[in-house]
Parts: structure tokens; C-alpha cells; sequence
């Protein structure tokens, strides 16, 4: 059964439950971005890579996961989100049976490229379906609140457990930890999940499709070659202005699409743009720190990957208390003074961070940096996603959840890829803790623009009331929890 006329109901009585399975997805696609991270020495022993084909263990993830992002969410849309979400699992699952089982480097890379689309699928489907699954206002602001604590933890817990996963049992097992998950997602998924789509279509955007996966796959892996292949090589330069050709005839392609895959009028949504503006720059503060910190510890203060990872648990700490303070804010107060107050925190962390030095220590010049980060890092992320929601139409939330999802890990490439190069740039062909720890104080201070102009962004921000109407699916299948008029309109003043 299929409806589209409005018809307020009673919220769904499973849809925190259905939350709670939904953050579940979040918190693996999360941990799996980051967990290989401290196996990559391991891997590339045991699989012979050559000098430098190791980083494809992360880069073939990056690129799918990325470049696929806006395509998996608007397929969510057109073709059913829960049905998204399942095939999304099952190829997850399948693709880290994969990973596992891997014979040779090639086999592995091919897997964590199929990881990588599989991911693309999961985040922004999940998304879509929590945000069709609460009504705009407070509710859903708790939900995105508890989404946000449970992706930033899912991040740093790669780093508490991939160490000891790693020496205990073998890199294959941080790929096959995922399947158990997979499992109980797939197995309750069903029970709890109610099927939901935008308005039906009779065509199915194919040039739209091909145009702008291509142009962010080439944005991409322009991006995280860049450190390498230098930002003003032919490679990088050349990579850039092919895509910008690919999104310009992606453009053209959508204005004469009679189903475009992407309608441009969702950029009209001034608050959807700033609020992934601000996501983008999230995800350059975020990682780019995160890289930063990891090669400091190890590699001044000489500290192993498992003490490290055991640090990091207070930054986990408090970016969940920064998500659930934020969402309780930016139910009072809107999300415009969250996320500028957030990004100062993020600033002033980082700041902090680059007063690093040679003979520091943890508790002199990490400890009290975290503890200000991780709240910033918590709250401008549930602000940015609430933001880069509102006003969104009911048929569109898998697009607009997508789009969130790719400026967050777009965002995260270009930080690693910027950072790395201003700390190798300071370094260098100097050698010793003093030249290495100059690089990483400098890149520190590249990570404070980053958040004074996340800083500007939030502050340009439209202010929002809390919304009160719906902004709930057409249902397939089963009944909806609910269904309601789309909101296309900004909630805002």
C-alpha cells in the first residue's frame, strides 16, 4: 500500500528501539573507517604490498564511500529506504567476510572498495530513515543528538579496540568483527524498521547518476593524492579541473532531466548548504586533528597504538556529552549559536594543540586540548545535521542525508590531505623529534583556520525555531507510523 495524502498518526511506539538498531549501523560504518588504521603494518606484512600500495587499504574505501554518498541516499528515495538499508548490510557483511578472508593485497583492496560502496549505502539510508522517522522539532533533535555521540564514539573506539584486536587475534578479525553486527542488523531490521519513499518516479536519472558519482570520485582521489603527487602537479590540477567539468555537465544534465537524480532546487535551502558548509569544515577539524594527535603521541612522545588509543577514550567521553548538550540547545536556542559556539571550541582545542613541544607529555599538552575538542566536536556535529535537515522535503531526506554524509567525509579527505602536507612542508627534509613536532604545530594552526572560517559560516546561519510540522514518508508496503505533508519551506526567521 502506497499514500501520499496527508494524515497526522501517532508516532511510531518502536521508533526508538528502531534508533537504537539505526545508530548500531552508524557506529560500524564508523568504527570499520577507522579501525585499519593500526593494522595497515600487520596487513601490509602478511600481504606483501609494495612501498606505498598499503594506503589503498584506506583509500579504496574512501574513494566508493565518498564518491557514492549522494547516489545511495537519493536510490533511497526513488527505490525504498529500508530496502536501501538491507542491501546496503548485506554487501557490508559480504564485503568484510571478504576483507577477512583476503589472499592477497589486491583481493583486499577490491574488497574494501565494495566495503566503501556498501557504507554509501548504509549511512545516508540510515539518516533518511531516522529523520522520516521523527518529526522535526525536539524529538528529532534528541534522535540526531543521540546519532551524533554514537558516530563520534564509533570513531574513536577504532582506536581502543583495533590495537588490541590487531595483536590478540590478527588484523583479519577487525573485518570480521563486522559480521555478528551485520547480522543482528539484518535479523532486526525487519521487525523494526517500516519501509518509506518519496514520490514515485517512472524514470530512474542514469546520466545524473554516472555524471556526479564520477565527479566526486575524481574530487576525491584528487584530494588524497594530493600530499604525494604535490597540489600544483599536473596530476592534482588536472584531476580538480576534470571535475569540475564532470559537475558542470552533471548540472546541465539535471536541468533537462524529467526525474533528475538530484533536483537542484534543493540548493535553494539556504540553511541545507550552510549547514554541510559547516559539516565540510567539521570533517577537515575533525580528521585532520585526529591524524594529527595519532602521529604526535606515536611519534614524539613514543607512545604504542593500544596507550594511545586508551587517551583518546576522554575525547570519546566528551564528544557524546557535546552531542547531548547540543541537541538540548539547539531545541532552546536554535542551531546557529550552537554550532558557532561549537566551532569555537573546536578552535580553541586545536589552538591549544599547537602549543605542543618535543618533551611534552600527555597530561601537559593532550589531555586538557581533548577535553575542549570533544564537546565542540559533539555539538557542531548534531547542529550541522539538524541544520543541513530542516526544511528538507519528506521525498528528498535520502538526498539531503546523503549530501550531509559526503561533506563530512569530503570534508575529512581534504583535512588529512591539507594537514599532512603543511606538516611535511614545515618539516621538511629535517629529521628528529624537534623538526617532526614544527610540522605538526603548524599544521595544528591550519586546523584554527579551519574552525575560525567554520566559525563565519555558522555565524551567516539563518536562525530557527523549533519546527513543528512533519515532514513524514509515503509508506510501502506497511502502514507508516506516520505520513504528513512535505515541508519545503525553511523553519526560520
Amino acid at each position: 500500500m502506497s499514500s501520499s495524502e496527508p494524515d497526522r498518526a501517532a508516532p511510531d511506539p518502536r521508533r526508538w528501539k528502531a534508533l537504537a538498531l539505526l545508530c548500531v549501523a552508524m557506529f560500524v560504518v564508523n568504527l570499520d573507517a577507522q579501525i585499519v588504521l593500526l593494522a595497515i603494518p600487520s596487513i601490509e606484512q602478511d600481504l606483501g604490498f609494495t612501498s606505498g600500495s598499503e594506503q589503498w587499504v584506506l583509500s579504496a574505501y574512501l574513494l566508493t564511500f565518498g564518491g557514492l554518498l549522494m547516489l545511495g541516499g537519493r536510490m533511497a528515495d526513488l527505490l525504498g529506504r529500508r530496502r536501501m538499508f538491507f542491501i546496503g548490510t548485506t554487501m557490508f557483511l559480504l564485503a568484510s567476510v571478504l576483507c577477512g578472508l583476503a589472499w592477497s593485497g589486491e583481493v583486499l583492496i577490491a574488497a574494501r572498495t565494495l566495503q566503501g560502496a556498501s557504507a554509501a549505502v548504509m549511512a545516508p539510508t540510515a539518516l533518511s530513515i531516522l529523520v522520516t522517522t521523527f518529526d522535526e522539532g525536539s524529538e528529532r533533535n534528541k534522535a540526531l543528538g543521540i546519532w551524533s555521540g554514537i558516530a563520534g564514539f564509533g570513531a574513536t573506539a577504532a582506536l581502543l579496540v583495533g590495537g588490541p584486536i590487531n595483536d590478540l587475534l590478527g588484523w583479519e578479525w577487525i573485518f570480521f568483527l563486522n559480521v555478528p553486527i551485520a547480522l543482528i542488523l539484518l535479523g532486526l531490521g525487519p521487525v523494526l524498521l517500516r519501509e518509506s519513499k518519496g514520490e514515485r518516479r517512472n524514470a530512474f536519472d542514469i546520466a545524473g547518476a554516472i555524471t556526479v558519482t564520477l565527479a566526486l570520485v575524481l574530487l576525491v582521489y584528487a584530494v588524497v593524492e594530493a600530499p604525494d603527487a604535490g597540489w600544483l602537479s599536473a596530476q592534482t590540477l588536472g584531476l580538480i579541473a576534470a571535475s569540475i567539468v564532470v559537475f558542470a555537465i552533471f548540472a546541465w544534465v539535471e536541468t533537462r532531466s524529467a526525474a533528475p537524480l538530484v533536483p537542484l532546487r534543493i540548493f535553494r535551502n539556504g540553511t541545507l548548504v550552510g549547514g554541510n558548509i559547516v559539516m565540510l569544515l567539521l570533517g577537515m577539524i575533525g580528521f585532520g586533528m585526529g591524524l594529527l594527535v595519532s602521529l604526535y603521541a606515536q611519534q614524539v612522545l613514543g607512545y604504542s597504538a593500544l596507550i594511545f588509543g586508551l587517551g583518546m577514550a576522554v575525547m570519546t567521553v566528551m564528544t557524546v556529552f557535546g552531542s547531548a548538550v547540543g541537541q538540548a540547545l539547539v531545541t532552546r536556542v536554535g542551531f546557529k549559536p550552537v554550532a558557532a559556539g561549537a566551532m569555537t571550541l573546536l578552535g580553541i582545542g586545536c589552538l591549544l594543540l599547537s602549543r605542543i613541544s618535543p618533551d611534552g607529555s600527555y597530561l601537559g599538552d593532550i589531555l586538557i586540548p581533548l577535553l575542549v575538542f570533544g564537546p565542540g566536536l559533539g555539538g557542531c556535529y548534531v547542529a550541522a545535521t539538524i541544520a543541513s535537515q530542516t526544511g528538507v522535503a519528506a521525498d528528498e531526506a535520502g538526498l539531503a542525508s546523503g549530501i550531509n554524509s559526503a561533506g563530512f567525509q569530503i570534508g575529512g579527505a581534504l583535512g588529512v590531505a591539507i594537514c599532512s602536507t603543511v606538516a611535511a612542508s614545515v618539516t621538511g627534509a629535517a629529521t628528529g623529534t624537534v623538526a617532526i613536532n614544527d610540522g605538526f604545530r603548524a599544521a595544528f594552526i591550519a586546523c584554527v583556520v579551519f574552525a575560525v572560517l567554520g566559525l563565519a559560516v555558522a555565524l551567516l546561519l539563518r536562525a530557527n525555531r523549533p519546527a513543528a510540522s512533519p515532514a513524514a514518508p509515503a509508506v510501502e508496503d506497511v502502514p507508516a507510523p506516520r505520513t504528513g505533508a512535505p515541508v519545503h519551506a525553511q523553519a526560520g526567521e
